[in-house]
């Protein structure tokens, strides 16, 4: 079975000792893949697979990232008979932060994003950490939520979700689409969301406020201690929330 590819490197240093020569990369892959060649290697290279970084001598640096990006081609190619073509599709899409597909399948939404937290809605800190990096086309948005394209254009409309660079969409939007979907189903439509979207707004303004003095720290473990707390709040907030629309329920029953 073809592993998982990691997702491109983006903060390779070069050094040599978090780096491998071809020659090393070419002893790594030989057990599993005996017809390893350095022109093999190099083909893939310049076919866009794979990017070592080259050192000041010119001679290629590959990473652990690469050397496994690497494995992933070589074995797409053994085991099910991938052309490149098809191999830097899944590439990319494993980039984009999507699980890699099964032979004959199309790259899907990995399993841990598409899953809730208690009350049915994410746990903000767990949902984030599991869709790190997820970037989705509008067409896989649209497919993975389960709405149709109308409705992710009110919700953008609306100011309900919006893409981010280069027409990607990411976590965020897909739970917002998602839900909003479910919502659909009572006949809430975008527009009624929005009182959600404005209350949101101003809890966002209220973390702000509690961790302003913490950001502007200078000590080494500023920036962690904050992030911390924004997970922190975040899911409290979402916490109260639920509560106190359970607390109110009973009174339009």
């Amino acid at each position: 079975m073809t592993r998982a590819a990691p997702a491109r490197s983006t903060g390779r240093t070069g050094a040599a000792t978090s780096s491998l020569s071809i020659g090393e990369v070419l002893a790594t892959l030989r057990p599993e893949f005996p017809d390893i060649s350095i022109s093999k290697i190099r083909y893939l290279e310049s076919e866009g697979l794979v990017e070592p970084e080259r050192a000041p001598s010119g001679y290629r640096r590959f990473s652990h990232a690469d050397v496994a990006r690497l494995h992933y081609v070589l074995a797409a190619q053994r085991d099910h008979y991938w052309p490149l073509r098809v191999i830097k599709d899944a590439l990319d899409a494993i980039d984009r932060g999507l699980a890699p597909p099964a032979p004959l399948e199309r790259p899907g939404v990995p399993t841990a994003v598409a899953v809730l937290g208690e009350d049915g809605m994410p746990d903000p800190a767990s949902f984030r950490r599991d869709g790190e990096g997820l970037r989705l086309t509008r067409v896989e948005l649209v497919e993975s939520a389960g709405v149709d394209p109308e409705l992710l254009a009110s919700l953008e409309a609306y100011g309900l979700l919006g893409s981010v660079g280069n027409d990607f969409f990411d976590a965020d939007a897909l739970a917002v689409a998602r839900t909003a979907g479910e919502l659909t189903r009572y006949g809430l439509e975008p527009r009624h969301l929005r009182a959600i979207k404005t209350a949101a707004e101003r809890e966002v303004g209220l973390v702000e406020q509690v961790v302003a003095t913490m950001a502007r720290s200078r000590t080494p473990d500023a920036r962690g201690r904050t992030e911390e707390a924004v997970r922190d709040l975040s899911a409290l907030m979402v916490r109260l929330h639920v509560a106190l629309v359970r607390a109110s329920l009973p009174r339009v029953r």
